[in-house]
């Protein structure tokens, strides 16, 4: 079925080629396919209309040290400098020198001028910084430090610039002088561990030991340290992490006794400042201290077997539940229930086990208990939800991991809104096994202030746990989180001020990226940052451009007054999703937008993971370097962003967000979403259209700044105050970006049978593998605009995969196992006519090989007005073309 919906779809190509004067009306059988082998050399600087490297800095640092300035960009000296990167990872961060010279000079070539070293600190050298024979995390590996000085020197010479991060993913453990109870927080890569280290010295201490040992170091190849050199533009202290956020994720309740008694001991000297004495905190907090209200499930103790309960099986999944023999010993004379699940569904929820038709309130703190266990380990989904249209959860969702041994489970949850008939809903994992519930409850609960067992005097104020925060008043809550905030806030502080004015570093200082803490504390460091990825899911299909926006809003929407504002990790797919072959999108829409947005640092994930150079072929989810198209579109995003063809947004929208309006926003924050524009009234769709900004405590909004309820969004095509973006979803799964700026041009989307007209240059993009979905690019590489005189790159990119790649679904967005395929690389010619305001008889135009350099050259017709007609497509065997208009 493959092979004869491909043959459709190369025939009905050659269809519209035909029918568009660009092959004859018969077509043979040896037409050129539609995929060929395209492999960019990895070692490749050769000069040429895609050697970009003029546009850097050289060497990088040239023009001292990078600043911000009062307007909130950066500045090279007295020159304004936008960043375009890439990030690197284990082993790639220490190539080899004959490598580094290679690499340093390519990337340069794509015009990337800075790199930031990112998960040097997770594995042994030669995939991380830490000594081969090491136990510690303490101590370098000298060969690492050694390779690490070489490329950074070659970077430099090349106007590349470096970005260090002093915490990735690094395994403290027993071995660094810390208890060894943090050897058993192993979730998130090592990240759980860094939690302690925003509230105990020792980890601090060994953070800042880190700092010293690379940031001081010398490195004698630039003949200065880390700390010093011009060439370092920015340091970043602790990647996606902060206290908040951990407390917001329920990990900083999975800490052992020996890190919560040390932060509840804090947390109560911090009360005894603010409040002095127990009775002072009581009617400070409120709340009573009641027994738990009525039972609202029915049947809840399983005494009349399964009734009230039922199993749910979708698709052709199966499963049974029936009363079970084995109970909790701490439950004498309880009964229990057993799920036992034969067949799977192919979905997650296809087998769910529910009780329907109770009542909530909103407003209300509800106590949901039970026990549970699985015949072996595994993850089980919780919800309470509205047992009718819309299908809505009321605002409790929870995952557990289950054991095969009993464990009681409590969670405290308020709800969205009131509800007549809500469902508890119980959702195992996608596979077989058997799965035991016993003493289930779920009851009204009083608000809680200050328990009758806790004492400010002793100490003995409980952590507020997430699972049981629902229960605290209002003013409680309030105080614990601006306990959270004000500890955070000391750890960044003094990080910030080691780094500063202990090791006199001079580079920029990032502290995490704003979705894993607040606009207000970030904005106390000198460069606000963001990471975002997207990847397939829902009716957006493959592509970002079906989206109102895609990841653009969530990134603008925390940009803060004031402030340079990057983005130093970006990319397209995320995991688990797997490449999806739309790929050609993620450098040019990131690009567009982050210079309408006017933002300082744009950086794509990533390079390389490991090191391995010469793959000729894609190598995974996320790294770039051999992966064709995302390669080869760098160079138009680079002209768009770094380069600054497209104009800034014209108008700016400001959301006043202080610090108290922060902490209280942080009441309905997730964990992976905390504070953003959107909670002051922006919309996500105001960020295609004007420029968007946060105020945060202090910061005075500008004269002529929009204010939130000032701009209303409506319809599904979105254009850029300037004109110049056009962001069009209109037509359901049919979304199309255009870029219509001087100096760069663009179609992005399903183009297919369109006729573009981007200010005299039409774009006639033709039938795609991919439904009519392709990227198109002109940029002007000579020349102030698309007029002669004048030299043009073209890029056309679609469809790109691996010889002999195994997909797993006819959309092409999962790999299967092992189904990476082997090398070359492929890709999707892409047929398309384009229209230039240039004579025809003083224009040619030429195909390119894989470095870049003419290969054919290609007839130009004249339309009715003379203009050049540059008709590309398979034939040519290439995603990119040269045109020169004389």
């Amino acid at each position: 079925m493959k092979k004869a919906l491909r043959g459709t779809m190369v025939a009905g190509m050659l269809l519209w080629a035909a029918t568009h004067g660009f092959l004859p009306t018969t077509v043979r059988a040896e037409e050129p396919t539609s995929l060929f082998p395209f492999v960019l050399p990895w070692d490749d600087a050769t000069p040429g209309i895609v050697n970009v490297s003029e546009w850097l800095h050289k060497p990088a640092g040239k023009l001292g040290h990078i600043r911000a300035d009062a307007d909130g960009h950066l500045y090279a000296g007295a020159e304004r400098i936008r960043f375009f990167g890439v990030d690197l990872s284990f082993s790639a961060n220490f190539p080899q020198k004959e490598h580094a010279e290679k690499v340093a000079a390519r990337m340069a070539k794509f015009g990337i001028n800075i790199v930031r070293f990112h998960i040097m600190d997770m594995r042994r050298f030669p995939d991380g910084i830490f000594a081969r024979d090491g136990h510690n995390t303490r101590d370098f590996d000298p060969e690492a430090l050694d390779r690490l000085d070489y490329f950074t020197d070659q970077l430099k010479r090349n106007g590349i610039y470096v970005y260090l991060c002093l915490l990735n993913y690094r395994p403290f453990n027993a071995a660094d002088g810390l208890p060894k109870e943090i050897e058993r927080l192993n979730g998130t890569a090592y990240q759980d561990r860094h939690v302690v280290g925003f509230f105990n010295a020792t980890m601090l201490e060994l953070q800042k030991e880190y700092a010293r040992q690379l940031l001081a170091h010398h490195n004698p190849y630039m003949d200065a340290t880390y700390a010093k050199d011009p060439a370092v533009a920015f340091v970043e202290i602790n990647n996606e992490n902060g206290l908040i956020h951990a407390w917001l994720w329920g990990k900083v309740d999975e800490l052992p006794d020996v890190f919560q008694s040390e932060l509840k001991g804090r947390w109560n000297d911090w009360l005894r400042k603010c409040y002095g004495t127990t009775d002072k905190l009581r009617p400070a907090w409120g709340g009573k201290d009641e027994q738990p209200g009525a039972e609202v499930l029915a049947n809840a103790d399983f005494s009349r077997g399964v009734k009230g309960w039922q199993v749910i099986c979708n698709g052709s999944a199966k499963a049974r539940l029936t009363e079970a023999n084995d109970t909790p010993k701490s439950l004498p004379g309880a009964k229990a229930l057993r799920l036992e699940v034969t067949k799977p569904g192919t979905q997650g929820w296809h087998v769910r086990l529910e009780q329907h038709n109770f009542k909530v309130q909103t407003g209300q703190p509800y106590a949901l208990t039970f026990w549970a266990k699985a015949d072996k380990p595994c993850k089980v989904s919780l919800a309470i939800a509205r047992s009718r249209e819309p299908w809505m959860d009321l605002g409790f969702q929870h995952q557990v991991s289950l054991t095969n041994q009993w464990q009681s489970l409590h969670f405290v949850t308020r709800f969205k809104q009131n509800e007549d008939d809500a469902r508890l809903v119980i959702i195992p994992p996608a596979e077989s096994g058997s799965y035991c519930l016993a003493g289930a409850s779920l009851r009204p609960v009083s608000l809680c202030g200050v328990a009758n067992n806790e004492r400010l005097e002793d100490g003995s104020i409980r952590l507020l746990s997430k699972a049981e925060v629902a229960q605290r008043t209002e003013e409680a809550v309030g105080d614990w989180l601006r306990f959270l905030w004000d500890t955070e806030d000391r750890y960044w502080q003094a990080m910030n001020r080691y780094l500063k004015d202990e090791l006199k570093i001079k580079a920029m200082v990032i502290g995490t990226m704003s979705r894993n803490s607040t606009p207000n504390l970030m904005a106390k460091l000198d460069c606000v940052d963001m990471h975002a990825y997207w990847g397939p899911k829902g009716a957006s299909g493959p592509s970002m451009v079906n989206e109102r926006g895609g990841t653009i809003p969530d990134m603008a929407l925390r940009r803060v007054l004031g402030k340079p504002f990057s983005v130093s990790e970006y990319g397209h797919p995320y995991k688990p999703e797997g490449p999806k072959t739309c790929v050609s999108e993620v450098h040019t829409l990131r690009a567009a937008y982050a210079a309408f947005q006017d933002w300082d640092y744009l950086s794509a994930t990533r390079y390389s993971s490991d090191g391995d150079w010469d793959t000729r072929r894609i190598t995974g989810n996320i790294d770039l370097s051999q992966h064709p198209t995302k390669m080869l579109t760098l160079i138009p995003a680079a002209a768009m962003f770094m380069r600054g063809d497209v104009e800034p947004a014209k108008e700016q929208i400001v959301a006043t967000l202080g610090r108290d309006s922060e902490i209280e926003a942080l009441g309905g924050a997730r964990a992976w979403n905390m504070v953003n524009a959107s909670m002051a009234g922006v919309q996500n769709e105001a960020a295609l259209v004007h420029r968007v900004a946060i105020a945060t405590e202090g910061k005075v909004v500008p004269d002529g700044a929009l204010r939130p309820d000032q701009v209303k969004i409506e319809g599904d095509r979105f254009v850029s105050d300037t004109g110049e973006l056009v962001w069009d979803v209109s037509k359901r799964a049919r979304g199309v970006v255009t870029v219509n700026a001087p100096k760069s041009k663009a179609v992005i989307g399903y183009g297919g049978g369109k006729r573009c007209d981007l200010g005299g240059v039409i774009v006639e993009p033709g039938p795609t593998l991919q439904d009519g979905w392709s990227a198109i690019t002109l940029t002007v590489m000579e020349g102030d605009r698309i007029a002669p005189p004048c030299r043009l790159l073209i890029t056309a990119t679609g469809d790109a995969e691996n010889t002999n790649m195994v997909w797993a679904n006819e959309e092409k967005t999962v790999v299967k196992k092992n189904g990476w395929g082997e090398a070359p690389s492929l890709v999707e010619g892409i047929p398309a006519r384009i229209t230039l305001p240039l004579s025809a008889k003083a224009a040619e135009a030429w195909a390119l090989d894989e470095r870049g350099q003419r290969k054919t050259s290609l007839s130009i017709e004249a339309d009715a007005d003379g203009h050049a007609v540059i008709a590309i497509g398979p034939r040519s065997q290439t995603l990119w073309y040269e045109v020169l208009g004389r």
